[in-house]
């Protein structure tokens, strides 16, 4: 391990706390579908935020240990250190760490499924499965484009219609309908990861959307996903779903326009600070969606 780095400092880096606000962006309104539906329930909502916590921490170690593995992360690498590749930690110990993270999330899964049974039980395999299988194994979603349908997935309906049902145990088209502006921004946090490491990711055969088809497309995809985002909450107006305060998010709408500028404009390591701007946008939304929604 190196010396100038301790070994607290090292496990914070492989966990990635910054990457927690996409764990809670979800919850956050997941929770106040549930609050409007007439079905909050304090309880399970904290058990629902913890797990997808613990989630998010798992995943984040399988990655630092898998891109290691398969030589995504290099010396060459623009991000952010990675533990494993960097000698920091070892593979076995990163490794435990990421078990030990999943076990957390079980243990918040079982309390889970005595409120909202069978489905919850899909919904915490699926996530960690999907979780371990992002960059493990020969097929790994991040290596073969679908990291982003993974992101839109998991951390949009997944996690929003999931928080909402441990609380109401029913479905809500309402949690549809805000789950899609969520996933969009924490898939747009994916797209400025992948613009940033297209030449390195290219090198490490890692196959994702701005590898396949180039940083154009990836420019498209971002301002694509930040105008889905700022499209539902007019919807949800006309269609009946939700009141005006929902429109609260257009105030997050000019740091978007300035991001996308930002993200347009920057290459290599100028994408690292626009990585963590993306991330705060998306939760700047959604505490604002959120509390549209309960208003």
């Amino acid at each position: 391990m190196s010396t100038d780095v301790s070994p607290a400092r090292a496990w914070i880096l492989a966990c990635r706390p910054a990457t927690l606000t996409a764990a809670l962006a979800p919850v956050a309104v997941g929770t106040a579908v549930a609050y409007r539906e007439g079905g909050f329930r304090l309880a399970p909502a904290l058990a629902a935020l913890f797990g997808a916590f613990a989630i998010q921490i798992g995943t984040n170690l399988a990655n630092d240990v898998f891109d290691a593995k398969k030589g995504a992360d290099t010396a060459e690498r623009l991000g952010p250190v990675r533990a494993v590749a960097a000698g920091l930690l070892s593979a076995r110990a990163v490794g435990v760490g990421m078990i030990i993270a999943f076990g957390f999330a079980t243990l918040a899964g079982l309390y889970l499924v005595q409120q909202g049974g069978w489905p919850i039980v899909l919904i915490g395999v699926l996530s960690i499965v999907s979780g371990i299988l992002y960059t493990a194994g020969p097929w790994a979603l991040a290596y073969v484009g679908l990291g982003d349908v993974f992101v839109m997935i998991f951390f949009g309906l997944v996690a929003v219609l999931g928080t909402a049902y441990v609380q109401t145990k029913t479905w809500s088209p309402l949690g549809v309908w805000v789950a899609v502006p969520v996933g969009a921004l924490a898939t747009a946090v994916l797209v400025v990861n992948n613009l940033r490491d297209r030449e390195t990711d290219l090198k490490a055969n890692k196959r994702t959307l701005v590898v396949r088809f180039g940083r154009r497309f990836g420019l498209v995809e971002y301002a694509t996903l930040l105008a889905l985002a700022y499209l539902v909450p007019p919807l949800l107006v006309v269609f009946g779903f939700a009141q005006p305060w929902v429109l609260l998010t257009f105030a997050t709408l000019p740091r978007a326009l300035g991001l996308y500028r930002e993200v347009k404009a920057g290459e290599g390591r100028a994408l690292n600070p626009l990585l963590g701007k993306t991330a705060q946008l998306l939760l700047f939304y959604a505490l604002l969606l959120a509390l549209g929604l309960c208003t």
